[in-house]
């Protein structure tokens, strides 16, 4: 899980909810655009832009994990930006509103990959010479910004601990079965998935120049399993 910084940073967001931004996403900003530098001016100003596109992505995911919970009353205290990605802090809530407020982020990321995805779609078409001009430059970010939407709800949809995916993992599992083996297969679940993250990551690299500075953790996952046993054994 994403230890909590010292903001060197405090915006006043959406509903009043403040967003603090962590000095860790300055190095995510630094790896990105100096990944690029190294291809002259014109790739650094593509790093910048990529790093705008990130940074807001994550952000409107997490405003709308925000929305989800200040609609059924419950409290938000902060958003987080920090190098693993971003966190919405609110208060706790029984499963059936956590389970809202969970999935509502993933859903953001998978509406903006869709419009986005018809924006650049309608501005391709509407080129007279296809592959040339601004029209073609936005249309090309508008794609990008799409797909990489597209791979931020995707990533957090795997059901690892403590993304969206490992959280709403759990959820389902604890409908179906008892609560020790739920946490025992969630935990499972989250070993297998922890161990393929890092080839996951350098995919992401390779496609569309970042990674995210978070890894989970094979011990948390290994805690939840053996918890989950341990429990299931004493459970009549």
């Amino acid at each position: 899980m994403h230890q909590i910084e010292t903001s060197i940073l405090r915006l006043r967001g959406p509903w009043g909810v403040p967003i603090d931004v962590q000095p860790s996403i300055l190095f995510l900003l630094f790896l990105i655009i100096g990944v690029h530098a190294s291809g002259g001016a014109e790739a650094m100003m593509d790093g910048v832009i990529i790093a705008a596109i990130l940074i807001g992505s994550i952000l409107l995911h997490e405003l709308g994990h925000a929305w989800g919970a200040l609609v059924q009353g419950v409290r938000v205290s902060r958003i987080t930006l920090h190098g693993a990605g971003g966190t919405c802090l609110h208060a706790a809530a029984p499963m059936r509103l956590s389970e809202f407020i969970t999935v509502m982020g993933p859903l953001v990321n998978l509406a903006l990959w869709a419009i986005l995805s018809l924006l650049a779609e309608a501005i391709w078409a509407t080129q007279a010479t296809p592959g040339a001009g601004d029209q073609f430059q936005l249309a090309a970010w508008l794609w990008f910004a799409a797909e990489l939407n597209l791979m931020l709800f995707i990533l957090n949809m795997m059901p690892v601990q403590p993304l969206d995916g490992g959280k709403l993992a759990f959820f389902a599992l604890s409908r179906a079965l008892p609560d020790g083996r739920a946490l025992q297969v969630a935990g499972a679940l989250g070993l297998v998935f922890s161990l393929i993250w890092v080839p996951v990551m350098l995919v992401l690299f390779v496609t569309f120049g970042f990674v995210f500075l978070f890894l989970p953790s094979l011990r948390l996952h290994w805690s939840m399993l053996r918890e989950g046993r341990s429990r299931t054994r004493t459970q009549p």
